[in-house]
Formats: structure tokens, sequence, C-alpha cells
């Protein structure tokens, strides 16, 4: 009989280490370890991490540092860094802190459950010819009606800013057959609303039927699957966004009427810079064809305040985009450079003017997403109840619009799909009241 032990994970940052989180726990079920959200009582601690923020590999040796007197207290208890800064920093890690005795990259973390038989202190940031997602078990973890499904993984686009390309390697799509398996096995256990996951997940060009299918053609494939009732994807690049996928906005109920769709500037001159290839009207161009094909579609995307050489004008051109879009969510943040970049070598913006444009943007931001908000009371929406809220009869799930939706609903069960109408608007979320039966 394998012997129980209790794994604690810590996910830092975006989506798909969520997903990488899950697969790594369900890797490491396989040798005998259970969930626990409790640090005290982990055999194992494994701190999935991220490298696009700032300070990130600081954050993460701050966590280290507060293991250190657990480990005392417990000798046999493992620690493993994972993710984006495992890959960028490898061995550097083990030097630095004595705490830990795994390292493995983004990419290579099928291999975890074998790391840890082998025992001893190791590295594995390799890119390994497998394909990982086939060395790793069933899913079976799930906790929801909601799951994330990883379809398309690198990036080649190498904008100035971003570390991806060099900790998650070069784009590499998953085959059509085992999507659609893996798919089908999540709805199978209750997943109502799936969201394809990608660091650029529109270039997806994975091996189907007849050829490489691109992502809209995977769409309407997963929208066949008896019982699934959404979809949705990120992050998605401008420049892949073609014809077809803009149709499937407008083609597909299942599709949901929401896309973050990241510019990081409104000037040229920056875009440039930042190595984007396209310019501020061809992305403007490009939200018109969209809302052409979806016109309740709601728009999300990512800014850069301060990055080298920006100037008073430049950003006034980014406040100029976000008024012409009208966006109804966005992340912002101030340039921070990341070692191993192009940009990282440039002068940067001095920080309180990057400090005092980052405010005047999320002001703008902030505006027009409360705007967005007010709108929708009094209108009918469906909102997916994903758990109970904080008050008593209280449901809370997400709207078409990705909207976080508050409904006073004694009755209501997780995984339900109900038609409510907005009753209020919060500042980051809205209240209901349910319609109907579910759906």
């Amino acid at each position: 009989m394998t012997e129980v032990k209790k794994l604690f994970v810590k996910t830092y940052g975006c989506q798909m280490n969520v997903y990488d989180s899950e697969r790594m726990a369900e890797a490491l079920g396989a040798k005998g370890y259970v969930a626990t959200d409790v640090v005290e009582e982990a055999d194992m601690v494994l701190l999935n991490t991220c490298h696009i923020r700032e300070k990130a590999s600081e954050k993460l040796y701050s966590d280290l540092g507060r293991l250190r007197a657990l480990k005392v207290a417990k000798p046999g208890m493992k620690v493993g860094v994972a993710g984006c800064v495992a890959q960028a920093e490898g061995e550097e890690i083990l030097r630095r802190s004595s705490v830990v005795d795994l390292v493995v990259g983004p990419q290579a973390y099928h291999r975890l459950p074998q790391m840890v038989e082998a025992g001893g202190r190791l590295v594995d940031t390799d890119f390994p010819v497998e394909d990982k997602f086939s060395q790793l078990p069933e899913r079976k973890s799930l906790r929801g009606p909601t799951a994330f499904l990883t379809v398309q993984e690198g990036c080649d686009k190498f904008c100035a800013f971003c570390v991806v390309p060099y900790t998650r390697g070069s784009e590499v799509s998953r085959p059509v057959a085992r999507l659609l398996d893996e798919a089908r096995g999540l709805v199978a256990q209750g997943v109502r609303e799936i969201t394809l996951l990608g660091q650029n997940v529109n270039a997806y060009h994975g091996d189907g039927p007849g050829g490489a299918w691109g992502l809209a053609r995977l769409l309407r494939e997963l929208a066949r699957i008896e019982g699934l009732a959404r979809l949705r994807y990120t992050t998605s690049h401008p420049n892949d966004m073609e014809d077809d996928l803009v149709a499937a906005h407008g083609d597909l109920p299942q599709l949901m009427p929401y896309l973050h769709l990241p510019v990081q500037s409104g000037s040229d001159r920056i875009l440039k810079a930042m190595n984007r290839k396209h310019t501020a009207e061809q992305y403007l161009r490009l939200i018109e064809r969209i809302r052409a094909a979806r016109p309740d579609i709601l728009l999300s995307s990512d800014f850069i305040v301060g990055f080298p050489g920006e100037t008073d004008a430049d950003h006034q051109a980014t406040l100029d985009l976000i008024r012409a879009v009208g966006f109804g969510a966005a992340f912002s943040f101030k340039y921070s450079a990341r070692p191993g970049t192009p940009a990282a070598e440039k002068t940067p913006v001095p920080a309180d003017i990057a400090d005092a444009r980052l405010q005047e943007l999320q002001a703008l931001i902030t505006a027009q997403q409360r705007a967005v908000q007010d709108t929708m009371v009094g209108r009918e929406v469906q909102v997916l109840y994903e758990k109970p809220g904080r008050r008593e009869g209280q449901m809370v799930g997400k709207s078409d619009h990705l909207h976080a939706v508050h409904v006073q609903h004694p009755e209501g069960r997780v995984g339900q799909l109900m038609q409510v109408r907005i009753t209020g608007s919060s500042t980051n979320s809205l209240a209901a009241e349910p319609l109907s039966g579910p759906i």
C-alpha cells in the first residue's frame, strides 16, 4: 500500500501556473501525496513561480526564508521550486537556499515524481523531446464547474520586455485528439466551462485530422461536446487574431463574449521599441472587426507604463487608445526590467514619472470598468455558480462577460447555470436575483 504523504502547493502568477500546479499535484498523487492547505502539515512544499512581474525572485527567496524554521522542525520535509523562476535561475536557487531540494522547469515537471524518488538535491530545467502532457496521469483532482486546459505553450514573438520565450521556450501546440479527450474527461467530471490557455493561445496550430488546426477550428469542435456550456481562451496576441477566430465569436454560443487582447501601449513608437509588430491603428481596426462579429463583447487588455523611452506624448497616445476602445477591464503595470530581455539594457523612465502615469491610466480604466458594470444593472444574464458566497443563502459565479456576480439564492448549487437579473453594481462585482431554474 502506498504511503500517504501531504503536499502543499503555492502558485504564483498566471492561470497557466494554476493549471501546471494541478498537474504536478496529480503527478505526485500517483506517488502517494495528497493535497493540504496547511503548510505545517506538509511532507513536501512546492512553490510554482512566475517570472513576469517585478521582484519575482525576491518573493521566492522571502518564502524560502520563512520555510527554513519549518524544515528544521521537520527534517524529512522536501521543498521544491517549479515554474519560470526555476527555469531562469536553476542551480542558483540551490546555491542561494539550502532549504531547496528540487528545482524543476515548466517543461520538465512531468519528471517531478522521479526526482522525488531519486533523492538528493536535483535540478531539471531541460526542454525535453517528449510531450510532457502525454507523461502525466489522467486529471482527477477537480474542485468545481470550471477548469483550465493548456493547449499551447511558449512564444515566438520576442517582445522586448518579456521573458516567456526564454523560460517557456518556443511555441508548441498540443495535438487536437489529446485536447478533445481531456476536455471530454473534464465535462464527464462535472465541468461546464473550460478556459483554453496559452502564452500565445491564438497562435495554436495543433496536429489534427487533415493537418494543422487553428484555434477557431478547435473551439468549434469543443463546442460540440455535450454538456460543455461555456468556452473562453487567454492570452492572445493581436497579430494572430485571424478572420476565422473573429468569426467564431459571432458563430459559437458557447464562446463567451469576453476577450483579453493585450496591446501594451497606444504609441506606435513605443510599440516598435517593444517589438510588438503592430500599430495602434491596426489594433483599433481589429477591435472594430471583433465588435462587428460580436457587438456585446467585453474587451480587456494589458498596459505597460513607463517603458524605456516613453514620453508624455507616448503616454497620451495610450490614454487616447483606451478612450477609443472603451475597455471593460485591464491589467496595467509600471515597467520593470526582466534580466536577459532586450529592454533590460535601456534606461528606464524615472520612477516618479512612471508612477504618475500609471495612476492616471488606472483611473481612466477604473472609470471605464465602472461605467460598463453600471450599464449591466437591469439586464438579464447567465451566471455559472462557482461557490457559496459569504452571506447566508448567497451564491457567487461569473457572468458571460466574466463579471463576478453575487446572487441571493438559498436553493442555488455549485455548477448550476442560472438566468439572473442584475440588481446592483459595486467596485469589482455585480449583485443579482435569480429568474428561473437551472439552464
